[in-house]
């Protein structure tokens, strides 16, 4: 199993992922904040409904009541197994109180370059 971990700052916030490589599988673990578990997605690739000739992925999502992680962790799951052909699994816990729709976007901004970062080591194998 080989594992690389990535963080990004936005504003105040730090959000780090750790990649564990589990034979063909992804293993993503997504952080910041208050460290808990919130969401669980699983993706699978598949082809695009739009072009078959592309690939694309679908994913399952588990969120604890009360926690709002499946925004982050559908789609990221989704990106990484559409884009690397890989079933992915992510799994989110990221919380700060009191944030304003700025600190949010900030935050989203941090997954979703969680997300090319760990392409562009992991698609380079």
């Amino acid at each position: 199993m080989r594992g690389s971990t990535f963080s990004v700052k936005r504003g105040r916030f730090r959000v780090s992922a750790r990649v564990d490589e589990m034979g063909e599988d992804l293993l993503v673990t997504l952080w910041g904040g208050a460290v808990h578990i919130g969401a669980v997605a699983m993706a699978v690739p598949r082809p695009s409904l739009r072009d078959p000739r592309a690939r694309s992925a679908t994913s399952s999502v588990f969120t604890y009541p009360g926690h709002k992680e499946d925004v982050t962790v559908k789609p990221m799951s989704e990106l990484l197994s559409g884009r690397l052909g890989r079933n992915t699994v992510v799994v989110a816990g990221i919380h700060w109180d009191g944030l304003e729709p700025e600190e949010i976007r900030q935050i989203a901004d941090a997954c979703k370059v969680l997300g090319e970062r760990i392409i562009g080591k992991i698609g380079k194998g």
